[in-house]
């Protein structure tokens, strides 16, 4: 057979519940995405390694937990300076060595050097830039043979598209948007429609496929949706009968189907990969109290939303399908993370990756070709938002902060008087995390601190030769680290 295509479309902001194969209390359809369950596999346990995008987004094309980068906490802005190191290799490097042709279409928020500033700009700030000047450190130097897109999310300036290593036109002028359309005021450049931006780079998408279709290729599309601004195309509001989030889901679910009609036509269904996941979990612009009172739970029955520590800020949607090759209809019940594609990508190519990459990347490949092989991961840690971290090992969860490390109760410093500096759950019991059981197990929370301090002292989770995490001194902050 000949070496398959790839298309990995993520999502931003997308919660496990808006699945409807994957929620059995579900108020509106999404047969694009059930599509892909009924042809491939679900994954009932995957994770991105952060609850919020930028961190998320880096372990997925470096298959290195984020916060071994120079980014402990937080995101990038649309202004800010390459995160991925140019020497790292990366899944488009590896899969160019294999011959492929690799475009990424959507939000990239990995940051690029569109100005001087040797720090990057805050996400309010509008710096004077040259829109003239060739782009340092885009995604076309970082794997990727072809780049069409934006900078940050979609509501961080500065509002223009970038082609390759250039800015497709000068901005303008200025917009801001308000409520659910909440976008930051920034310069704009004429064309620039938010509510359209999905649309556009969807055909975008389309048209790089039928452009590629002799293959090998590979294609990331990491969608600008459903993240804020919430700005569902017209034909699909009031779809989903809960709120615009709602709508905006079903708009994603359409460009999923779009996809797939598209490789039906070019015949290379077959023998394409099809991966769809999002960043981490919903976020709570969407209105949750809202979604709920219409009987539509986006985090589904985990606790929390993106940014948290809890399984709601970080177990998301793990969808994928590969007619030619993998089973149908199944479900997978194994822990993995987003994290894990390079080294599942390499197994699949039986390449040997450089002591110096993938540090925290574990291959799926046995999980792709059987479901119930068993578990791949031993552990697996998470990161929020203001960089907390957790460790999941087996039925355990220790979380490393007295609240959710994120936006929902108790955020940090907020935590009720009293409250344990740690958080252990039993998910087999307490897949809510509802019961803190730390101060009954502590032989468990010794040796989980001991097996993380472990992980991040050696600069992998994986086997093989120690490397250093990027500004290790970070670590010596870390009161709990200390301790171990």
């Amino acid at each position: 057979m000949n070496k398959p295509n790839l298309i990995y479309i993520l999502a931003d902001d997308m919660g496990y519940g808006d699945v409807s194969a994957l929620n059995d209390k579900h108020v509106f359809t999404t047969p694009a995405f059930d599509s892909i369950c009924e042809n491939g596999i679900a994954f009932t346990d995957a994770h991105a390694s952060s609850a919020v995008c930028t961190p998320s987004r880096y372990s997925i094309l470096t298959g290195r937990y984020p916060w071994r980068s120079d980014l402990k906490k937080g995101v990038l802005s649309g202004y800010s300076k390459a995160l991925i190191d140019e020497g790292r290799l990366t899944l488009g490097k590896l899969l160019q060595n294999q011959g492929y042709k690799t475009a990424a279409i959507g939000k990239w928020h990995l940051g690029m050097d569109i100005t001087n500033n040797p720090v990057g700009w805050p996400h309010n700030t509008c710096p004077e830039i040259d829109f003239d000047v060739k782009i340092e450190n885009s995604p076309v130097t970082r794997g990727f043979d072809y780049f069409y897109g934006i900078s940050g999310s979609l509501d961080m300036p500065p509002y223009v598209f970038i082609e390759n290593d250039r800015f497709t036109g000068k901005t303008t002028h200025e917009t801001e948007g308000t409520g659910k359309g909440h976008f930051r005021k920034g310069p704009t450049a004429d064309g620039f429609v938010h509510a359209e931006i999905l649309d556009q780079l969807t055909d975008r998408a389309l048209g790089m496929i039928e452009k590629l279709a002799k293959g090998p290729f590979f294609l990331y599309f990491p969608l600008t949706a459903p993240h804020l601004p919430i700005l569902p195309a017209p034909r699909f509001r009031g779809k989903s009968h809960t709120n615009e989030y709602g709508d905006f889901v079903l708009q994603c679910d359409d460009v999923v189907a779009q996809v797939i009609a598209k490789l039906k036509e070019l015949g290379i269904y077959e023998n394409t990969i099809l991966i769809y996941t999002s960043d981490n979990g919903p976020a709570p612009v969407s209105d949750h109290a809202e979604l709920a009172r219409a009987g539509h739970f986006p985090a589904y029955h985990f606790r929390g939303h993106k940014a948290d520590i809890y399984e709601g800020g970080h177990r998301i949607p793990l969808l994928l399908q590969w007619p030619a090759m993998l089973p149908k209809n199944r479900r997978c019940d194994e822990t993995v993370c987003l994290s894990d594609l390079l080294a599942t990508i390499a197994d699949i190519f039986n390449v040997k990756l450089p002591e110096n990459a993938a540090e925290d990347s574990v291959s799926n490949f046995p999980l792709w070709k059987d479901p119930g092989s068993g578990p791949v991961r031993n552990d697996i840690v998470h990161e929020s938002i203001d960089g907390s971290l957790s460790i999941r090992s087996g039925k355990w969860k220790l979380e490393l902060c007295p609240g959710s490390g994120g936006w929902s109760w108790p955020r940090p410093g907020e935590e009720p008087p009293g409250s344990p500096r740690f958080q252990l759950y039993d998910l087999d019991a307490d897949v809510s995390e509802k019961r803190n059981v730390v101060n009954e197990y502590p032989e468990i929370l010794s040796s989980m601190k001991q097996k993380l301090a472990g992980i991040i002292r050696s600069g992998r989770s994986t086997p093989g030769v120690n490397q250093k995490n990027d500004n290790d001194h970070i670590w010596d902050t870390i009161s709990w680290l200390k301790e171990v």
